[in-house]
């Protein structure tokens, strides 16, 4: 266990001193990855201390060739001066004064070096990143419009996010999360427009995030920030759009960017944030009202369809006449219930299925789940046949929800639903909507009310939530932001 005392330790003057330390708790010598170059310059002995794969090659071999030609008539002041602000090619330095700190900037991919009889070290960012070009997410694809998106790069996401707001005042407010990782947790929010008690208590409770680290990236630190909870919604919503994240930030959110993450993280957030889709602004306003529409029905029967369809086949009083065909036929022999309980379970095994199976694969994996699940079950009883109809129904649109994390969320209220029908039959529906209902009333996400402008009531708010308006006439930033900057003119 490091103590405080070592974790403060100052850079020796004593090179050899420095080196002996370093190397300890490096690992030079163990670890085949992190290296230590000794060279001199005149009479002084220096070491620059690098990661393979990190440092650009290129680069830290035009700063040797620098330093190597230094000679003794060109150091004026001390070696350290000389080199730090005359003879090292490079923009991008930092002066260092103890070997925690020296170690910190060495494992995120700096350069290091130290001088003897000098108790400071230089930092040089020449550090290249792993990474992949920026595409468009999976999860978020439209027809028309940008198609780039966040990378696990922190310094690309937020260089996507300053290409589209190009404002003095938006700040990129950086830490580190995590003893052992030291992830680059990014604090993102125009300073005239946010509301600065949602920024504080954020880099509050990211400050006092106490864990080894976080290798999960965006998720850890949610649930750190929200906080422990049953609660199956997603309380924030996530992007990997910078169009999206630049549309919120001027909004008034805050939002989150995590290294290694390709998802930004937008707070606070409510229901309808997450049934709202790029798509529908990359269309004329009646063509986005009408996607909007589109997508909001598919919601509502990814949770409603099967539990209403369940409780007419168990009541079959309750069709209409002129609805008489979506009746039962043959039940099989499983009980209803049973049967969408397990037609559930395999439509989430198939998804889970189809995400594991390599792509040369995929097709043979579709064909045989629609064999099996959709012909043979069927023929031998399992199923019903209305039973993969309605599920199928269901799974479009959850399939057609833009939120991802809102779709499983769904999923398990359309579970919760049909088994308060299985049980309890109509006051089991009625009940059972009424609970949810009750429990979003009651959720909160950083004090935010999460079903706002539903509950409570914004008439304004709720005409641009059910009908897409067109950006002009959208010239007040939404008010549960409660941001310093209400006007967008």
């Amino acid at each position: 266990m490091t103590t405080v005392t070592e974790k403060r330790r100052p850079i020796s003057e004593r090179i050899e001193e420095n080196k002996e330390y370093l190397n300890d708790r490096l690992g030079v010598g163990k670890s085949f990855d992190i290296g230590v170059h000794e060279f001199f310059v005149g009479n002084t002995k220096l070491l620059m201390y690098y990661i393979n794969g990190f440092a650009e090659s290129m680069l830290v071999s035009q700063i040797m060739r620098e330093i190597n030609d230094l000679r003794g008539r060109d150091i004026t002041d001390s070696l350290f001066e000389t080199l730090f602000y005359k003879f090292i090619p490079f923009y991008q330095l930092a002066k260092v004064d103890t070997t925690d700190e020296f170690m910190d900037k060495l494992l995120v991919g700096q350069v290091g070096l130290i001088l003897d009889r000098s108790n400071h070290a230089i930092i040089m960012d020449t550090k290249i990143l792993p990474t992949r070009s920026p595409q468009e997410p999976d999860t978020e694809r439209i027809v028309r419009g940008a198609h780039d998106g966040f990378t696990e790069t922190l310094v690309i996401n937020t260089v996507l996010t300053r290409r589209r707001i190009r404002d003095e005042r938006l700040r990129f407010e950086i830490m580190q999360v995590g003893e052992r990782t030291k992830t680059d947790v990014a604090v993102a929010y125009l300073q005239d427009v946010a509301n600065p008690q949602l920024v504080d208590e954020l880099k509050e409770r990211l400050q006092n995030i106490q864990i080894d680290g976080i290798p999960m990236a965006e998720k850890t630190i949610e649930e750190f920030i929200i906080g422990k909870t049953l609660n199956p919604f997603p309380l924030v919503r996530y992007t990997e759009r910078p169009d999206v994240a630049a549309v919120h930030l001027l909004e008034g959110h805050v939002l989150i960017y995590v290294d290694t993450s390709p998802s930004v993280m937008i707070t606070p957030a409510t229901y309808f944030h997450h049934v709202q889709h790029a798509e529908e602004y990359r269309q004329t306003p009646v063509v986005g009202a009408y996607l909007r529409w589109v997508r909001f029905f598919g919601i509502f029967a990814s949770v409603f369809v099967l539990p209403i369809w369940l409780l007419m086949v168990m009541h079959p009083s309750m069709i209409p006449e002129q609805l008489d065909f979506i009746g039962m036929k043959d039940k099989g022999s499983i009980p209803l219930l049973v049967q969408f309980l397990l037609a559930e379970v395999g439509l989430d095994l198939m998804r889970m299925a189809a995400i594991h199976t390599p792509a040369p694969l995929s097709v043979a994996m579709g064909l045989l789940a629609a064999i099996l699940v959709g012909d043979v079950a069927i023929k031998v009883g399992l199923f019903a046949p209305e039973v993969i109809l309605y599920l199928a129904v269901a799974a479009i649109g959850m399939f057609a929800t833009p939120s991802y994390e809102l779709g499983l969320a769904n999923r398990l209220v359309r579970i919760f639903l049909i088994l308060m029908v299985g049980f309890f039959s109509t006051p089991g529906l009625m009940i059972g909507f009424l609970a949810v209902l009750v429990g979003l009333a009651a959720t909160r996400s950083l004090n935010t009310p999460y079903l706002w402008p539903f509950i409570p009531f914004n008439y304004k708010a709720m005409k641009d939530v059910v009908v897409r308006l067109a950006v002009p006439s959208k010239n007040n930033r939404p008010s549960i932001v409660r941001s310093q900057n209400s006007s967008r003119q």
